[in-house]
């Protein structure tokens, strides 16, 4: 493929791009296949002779997009959001195009330090403590990470991990995680992390940081603060309060990935003081070395990250951000919260259901009145029928389903539909328990 041509297929792929987006409620939402379907539909082995484009695209729609579960979909309710947006997308073109590998700042100016910029803008935007800008003096920082486990990183790094029992919001509070600090020093263990979470994963609930930070603080142990789904939102007024606290972490990450329209992967983390975290991961072979980096005015972001290479992922926050503005995201946030709110009030008003824990952003956990056993049957059944995406989780010893406000492109139309196909299921389901 020359220039010539890869303008003309560019110009296509674009085109196919817009009409799978524009289109895409018209697909099921999760797909009709088995385990092993792709296999049998492609070469053993790759092609000797070069493939003709066109086949390359028609077998996109043969082959891929059957297999595909379409997370941009308005009728995906499942997990959290995956953020998608026109500018983020041109910007991931031009970032693939680019394609820079910026390890260090000589890598590629322009990679390290928009990075470092975007990071403040977004910081307060967030309204951060000022010890986590950057800025020209600042000691703190940000950067891109790829989002990960504590869980996972706990077993890679061969630490025991100790999960604190929440309460009845299911929330985390300083009396419990007191108790399990004397209870650890007392079995002769050096407790030194802990990750508080702000809005969990199965219920979005948000631990009490105000009073797990000053333990943390008051026994010199590193708090990290998890706000992977719910830190877009804390960029509205409204939210900003949940935030309170985060004076006390020496770090805070969420991604923007999920609900802040940048494309994945995106997860920001910031800093108190950076040299903690370049400290851990510094490695200087000679061919990585640079004239500007003693100046004190370079970032090298290899130091910050267990890879040593990085895509120039900053392009689609500048992008994103400057095409909708502040006001733009506080907008996009606020009506997915109002969607939320919408199928929480229909789910109230219906006697047969019962809502789970505390709708505070784009996640309703609801249930049918009833076992277990009802409502894994209500979901395989909502599963099935592929029209709606949802998947679970365990409240209280309780199988209770989630429904989280996904796509960009979700209404109150989408709402109002997958209540009609729940409700029409439930009514089927006990009908047929009867």
């Amino acid at each position: 493929m020359d220039a010539a041509e890869f303008r003309r297929r560019g110009k296509e792929m674009v085109d196919y791009m817009a009409d799978y987006l524009e289109n895409i409620e018209q697909r099921p939402v999760y797909p009709d296949v088995e385990p092993g379907y792709l296999r049998s539909l492609i070469p053993s082995e790759a092609p000797l002779e070069p493939d003709n484009y066109d086949d390359i695209i028609k077998d996109v729609e043969r082959i891929i997009m059957p297999g595909v579960t379409h997370w941009h979909s308005p009728n995906f309710f499942a997990y959290f959001p995956s953020a998608s947006s026109y500018p983020a997308m041109l910007a991931d073109m031009l970032c693939g195009a680019i394609g820079c590998i910026g390890f260090s700042w000589a890598a590629s100016p322009a990679c390290t330090e928009l990075e470092t910029v975007m990071l403040d803008w977004l910081g307060k935007m967030l309204k951060l403590p000022e010890h986590f800008i950057a800025g020209t003096h600042g000691r703190g920082g940000g950067v891109i990470q790829a989002h990960s486990s504590v869980e996972r990183a706990s077993l890679i790094g061969g630490i025991m991990m100790r999960k604190v029992p929440t309460d009845n919001t299911y929330a985390v509070g300083g009396g419990m995680l007191k108790k399990m600090l004397e209870e650890d020093k007392a079995a002769g263990l050096i407790p030194f992390y802990f990750c508080a979470t702000l809005g969990t994963t199965p219920s979005c609930a948000f631990d009490h940081i105000t009073e797990l930070g000053p333990i943390c603080n008051e026994e010199n142990m590193w708090m990290h603060i998890d706000a992977a789904y719910a830190g877009s939102a804390f960029i509205c007024p409204e939210f900003r309060p949940l935030l309170n606290g985060v004076e006390f972490a020496d770090s805070f990450n969420f991604n923007p990935h999920k609900w802040l329209l940048v494309n994945f992967d995106c997860s920001a983390m910031w800093v108190k003081k950076r040299e903690d975290i370049i400290g851990a991961f510094k490695v200087e072979p000679l061919y990585l070395k640079h004239e500007n980096q003693e100046s004190g005015l370079v970032t090298d972001y290899r130091h910050w990250q267990i890879p040593l290479g990085r895509r120039f992922r900053s392009l689609k926050m500048w992008f994103v951000f400057r095409m909708y503005g502040l006001q733009g995201l506080q907008a996009h946030i606020r009506k997915q919260v109002a969607l939320a709110k919408e199928f929480e009030s229909l789910v109230r008003a219906d006697k047969r259901f019962e809502i789970c824990a505390e709708v505070v952003m784009g996640l309703v956990c609801f249930r049918l009145k009833g076992s277990n056993d009802l409502n894994q049957l209500l979901l395989k059944r909502i599963t099935n029928s592929r029209e709606i995406h949802l998947v679970p989780c365990q409240l209280s010893g309780l199988f209770v389903i989630r429904l989280a406000i996904c796509s960009r492109s979700t209404d109150s139309c989408h709402i109002q539909h997958a209540w009609r196909h729940i409700t029409q299921l439930s009514c089927e389901l006990l009908q047929d328990n009867h």
